[in-house]
């Protein structure tokens, strides 16, 4: 768990940087800093999502998800702890939901998150997560002075997230090594971060959140390929 501790410390030093910070920009220069981050995140996303190898396999994952977590009301259960977030820490902001939601998938999604927590607790190293700590860090920075303090609110999902994953490490393990699987689960995650790039450019709202179940049937979409496969195998 020494990554996630790290992780999660980051993103508080960065978010009360960027809080301090924030109140002495003009507001054209944080919409301006809003949209550079923007693109610089639609460039991750992009590479994310050419990591995987059968774009159909993301359509179904993406489509899907979309469709499981509308009807599970993901994004709306997602809001509803940031308004409860909101009411906690007594603030007033405008942007509170919208910061909280869219650090959850920035700081969250993403191959590093998985293959960083199980480099934690199988193998006792934090490079990954380390490496991972210093960008959300600074990207916080700039996220809680456009947003506010809902990226600082992110904190104790991010720990619950991560420490998550960590505990399952073992049962997450043939994911990791499957490199297949791993590559459009990538995918789907990057296809995911690109919703919440276009709402850094303030595009169109996608409500990314509402994605997240792609990323659980991409790996399942790619596991049911091969077993259909070894059966074809099998009878020829």
């Amino acid at each position: 768990m020494r990554g996630t501790l790290l992780n999660t410390a980051t993103v508080v030093a960065g978010a009360s940087v960027g809080l301090a910070v924030g109140k002495l920009i003009p507001t054209s220069i944080q919409t301006v800093a809003l949209h550079g981050i923007g693109l610089v995140v639609v460039g991750i996303a992009v590479k994310m999502f050419l990591q995987g190898k059968n774009p159909l396999i993301s359509a179904i994952a993406i489509a899907g998800g979309g469709v499981i977590g509308l009807s599970l009301g993901i994004n709306q259960g997602i809001e509803q702890i940031a308004e409860w977030s909101k009411i906690q820490f007594g603030s007033h902001e405008n942007h509170f939901v919208d910061g909280l939601v869219t650090s959850f998938v920035l700081f969250c999604i993403g191959p590093m998150t998985l293959l960083g927590c199980m480099q934690d607790a199988l193998e006792k190293k934090i490079d990954l997560l380390s490496l991972k700590s210093t960008l959300d860090g600074i990207c916080a920075i700039f996220l809680a002075a456009l947003y506010g303090a809902g990226v600082l609110a992110v904190a104790p999902l991010l720990l619950l997230t991560q420490g998550a994953i960590t505990l399952l490490a073992k049962r997450l393990q043939p994911l990791a090594d499957n490199q297949d699987m791993l590559a459009e689960t990538t995918a789907a995650g990057g296809a995911i971060v690109l919703a919440t790039a276009l709402g850094l450019l303030e595009v169109a709202n996608l409500k990314p959140a509402n994605y997240l179940p792609a990323i659980i049937i991409a790996p399942a979409v790619v596991g049911l390929g091969a077993k259909i496969q070894s059966m074809k195998a099998a009878k020829a």
